[in-house]
């Protein structure tokens, strides 16, 4: 009879990855992106335990997207006080707030618990195209699209 291996947490092994968004759209990129945090892409992977690897975004400054998205896509955030709602385009977005327009896609697709909290963490992302995580040794990831 087989038995489902469940992973525990000091059996992980991580490895780092750097993914260089040089003309990739955001939605296929922040999809593996989000998959590769989660430890999806790992035969040993196991819902309940954090068993992803880190990520490193390069050059995403240059990430694009689709269609009309730039003017007509827009994100809302609400400070909580009256009069409090902030919309800005994904142009402003990309132009003034890179780093934070890509980790809200990669975030979105995360789950929104604790477990999704320390996954987050793992995920790093830089407009130019130099990191300071060469000591890691990442390996290079592809991303189709």
């Amino acid at each position: 009879m087989r038995q489902t291996t469940m992973t525990k947490p000091a059996d992980v092994t991580r490895t780092w990855y750097v993914v260089d968004g040089t003309g990739k759209t955001l939605g296929r990129l922040a999809t593996e992106v989000a998959a590769v945090l989660r430890g999806k892409h790992k035969p040993t992977y196991t819902p309940n335990v954090d068993c992803g690897d880190y990520v490193i975004v390069i050059n995403a400054d240059k990430i694009e997207l689709t269609g009309n998205k730039m003017e007509g896509k827009k994100y809302y955030s609400h400070s909580m006080y009256p009069g409090g709602l902030r919309v800005r385009t994904a142009k402003e977005m990309k132009s003034k707030y890179t780093v934070e327009w890509v980790e809200k896609a990669v975030y979105g697709m995360l789950p929104h618990t604790r477990l999704g909290n320390v996954q987050r963490r793992h995920l790093f992302v830089y407009t130019g195209s130099e990191h300071p995580h060469a000591a890691q040794q990442p390996v290079e990831m592809v991303i189709k699209g």
